[in-house]
């Protein structure tokens, strides 16, 4: 008999031939997962060397010590028999070995239990993804419709919701936000004043400090820092609340009443953020200013008065309008991605968070898309 052999660690097979049409699959050593397996293809593969087998054997005289690693090598072997259909004598086999190959064949793998590994191509895999997002964009437009037609009944007083609720939602918006706005736009305006006093010191221009940082807050800074944190702040909050009332049956009762969800849920917290998120972002450019002049008075050590007129004659009314215009629009973007992601919501707990989370993904790109559409329109226009 011819035999070959491959080794792995501890564990040994070898395959011979009985006969010409009977293949031995000799088992010999230690059988751990630790010491790794052999691939079942080895035996594929002795399987179609001519003459080519017409049943299979083994001979475990040498086998020694074993655990679940051994059970999966013999199962994808039965496996590759089933496939040929060929028979295979499992005898030879110590008898809690066969015990188990006769529990896993006498129950059927479950249809989609095995996970399918993916060969699809990078094209592929691209052309998916963009699918993806252009379907995304299809939601979030076809949303921003129906609440375009909320806010219609809205204007001519047929809207349906409670008007306690949309005060609690401004509160949250506005006032319960001053906070975090104050810290992070005031750190906004101490870093643009750093990096552009350490460039314009080298040309003794260190006051136009407070033109730099005076007009990218009112025109840019002000509102996208103001939008980005209240889309991790409000529009997750928004995506969670409508998440978690989806979960417990909520939006399905108000529909079985025959209350519009989202004229009763949506409209309100659309409209409070439409609302306050201008008073924010003015807010927040002043926070700003105020942070170029800390760094003003104490590092380029010019007088506060000076570096607030300077500033003054910097910005112009345009430059703050187009701001708050900015900032409104990026409003309207958080809250609908928000509640849109709210509806969307699977009815799990943990897709509670899943929701909250693309809430705030969703905000913070089209509110970037937004602003490199503004600055192309605006550059267009002049203003």
């Amino acid at each position: 008999m011819q035999a070959q052999k491959q080794t792995q660690r501890n564990n040994e097979i070898t395959f011979a031939r009985a006969d010409k049409s009977t293949l031995v699959v000799r088992l010999a050593g230690d059988w751990h997962l630790r010491h790794g397996l052999p691939s079942p293809d080895s035996v594929e593969k002795e399987l179609d060397k001519e003459p080519k087998p017409t049943r299979l054997t083994f001979d475990a005289a040498d086998l020694h010590d074993w655990d679940s690693g051994l059970l999966t090598f013999l199962i994808g072997i039965s496996e590759i028999c089933h496939k040929r259909k060929l028979p295979a004598d499992w005898a030879p086999l110590p008898e809690g070995v066969r015990s188990l190959i006769q529990l896993a064949e006498a129950v059927p793998e479950k249809t989609g239990a095995r996970a399918e590994v993916s060969h699809t191509s990078f094209i592929e895999e691209l052309g998916r993804e963009a699918i993806s997002y252009a379907q995304g964009l299809d939601d979030f437009l076809r949303f921003l419709g129906e609440v375009a037609i909320a806010f219609t009944k809205l204007a001519v007083g047929k809207a349906r919701f409670r008007r306690v609720d949309l005060m609690m939602v401004i509160q949250d918006c506005g006032a319960s936000a001053f906070g975090i706005v104050t810290l992070v736009t005031f750190l906004v305006g101490v870093i643009l004043a750093f990096m552009g006093a350490v460039q314009l010191q080298q040309f003794g221009a260190a006051i136009y400090v407070a033109d730099l940082v005076g007009i990218a807050m009112s025109r840019d800074m002000g509102a996208m820092m103001t939008a980005i944190i209240m889309a991790g702040r409000t529009g997750a909050a928004f995506a969670a609340q409508l998440g978690s009332m989806k979960v417990t049956q909520e939006i399905d009762a108000l529909t079985t009443m025959g209350v519009s969800p989202l004229e009763f849920l949506v409209l309100p917290r659309v409209l409070a953020l439409f609302l306050m998120i201008p008073l924010l972002c003015v807010y927040a450019d002043c926070m700003g200013v105020l942070g170029g002049a800390f760094v003003g008075v104490t590092m380029l050590h010019v007088t506060l008065g000076t570096y607030i007129r300077e500033t003054i004659h910097a910005v112009t009314l345009g430059d703050i309008l187009g701001g708050v215009f900015k900032a409104s629009i990026y409003g309207i973007i958080i809250a609908v991605a928000g509640c849109l992601r709210g509806f969307q919501c699977g009815n799990s707990s943990s897709a509670v968070g899943d929701a909250a989370t693309e809430a705030v993904v969703t905000g913070v790109v089209y509110v970037i898309v937004a602003c490199g559409m503004f600055a192309f329109i605006f550059n267009v226009l002049g203003i």
